[in-house]
């Protein structure tokens, strides 16, 4: 039996009744198993097609930059699929270009005070499916496998709390530089704790992008980023840009 996730949203009523059908007409569908891969786009709503038009944007500036992607906050990996299969159509070739993981996948570890009073912040919220980690290995490295120079594994999951694993990393891996750097953590101690740890990897030109910038239900996401441009950048230095595709995820490429 599948773990019953706790998760809140925005969505409307009606939006929710929606994709109850949808869903419903996902599991009875009748395609052929040869070709439901082929033809997942036919359940694909609006506003996930949104999110990855807008991490195609991103990569159009990332395969310039060298270095390897880390997402920090990967959840059902969602993101870092994506991010394989963009690999795939933009560098191909490039087995540097690592793609880099980071989650507890139990949830929010712990609360600061700077992180707000929504239902949503508490410990233990967003986990995943007990042992979910093994299954998502399973599915990057089948997409792995379509992809050339598959012999060489160019993606790494690390399981536990940014604060510990992400310096642990970086020390295990001095060779590290950073092109890519995307942060789905909403909370306040991982965001500034990760920002910090990374800060001696990234270069100009390197990239950094938010999930939750700006966003009053995860408030202490964009305290942390503040807080870290204020300590090592000039603020009129760097621009905060927004995208058509999205309403709350943003980027700035450092200058």
């Amino acid at each position: 039996m599948k773990n019953k996730i706790n998760f809140t949203s925005n969505n409307s009523d009606y939006e929710s009744v929606n994709r109850t059908n949808l869903y419903n007409l996902f599991k009875s569908n009748p395609i052929d198993q040869t070709e439901i891969l082929r033809n997942i786009p036919i359940f694909l709503i609006r506003q996930e097609l949104s999110r990855i038009l807008f991490m195609n944007e991103i990569y159009k500036e990332v395969f310039k930059v060298h270095g390897v992607i880390m997402e920090f906050g990967v959840r059902w990996g969602f993101n870092l699929v994506l991010l394989q299969n963009l690999r795939g159509i933009y560098e191909p070739y490039n087995h540097n270009r690592k793609i880099i993981g980071f989650d507890t996948f139990s949830g929010f570890p712990r609360i600061h005070e700077n992180d707000g009073n929504d239902p949503l912040i508490k410990e233990n919220a967003l986990s995943v499916s007990k042992n979910y980690i093994d299954y998502l290995n399973k599915i990057m490295a089948c997409h792995e496998n379509e992809s050339p120079i598959k012999h060489i594994k160019k993606f790494d999951l690390v399981v536990g709390d940014v604060c510990q694993t992400v310096p642990e990393y970086l020390k295990t891996n001095p060779e590290t530089v950073i092109s890519f750097a995307y942060f789905d953590l909403d909370l306040y101690e991982p965001t500034i704790k990760t920002l910090e740890a990374i800060e001696p990897n990234i270069y100009k030109g390197s990239i950094l992008a938010f999930d939750q910038l700006n966003n009053s239900q995860f408030p202490g996401e964009t305290i942390a980023i503040k807080e870290f441009i204020n300590k090592f950048f000039k603020k009129n230095r760097l621009q905060i840009k927004h995208t058509q595709f999205s309403p709350t995820q943003s980027y700035i490429i450092i200058q």
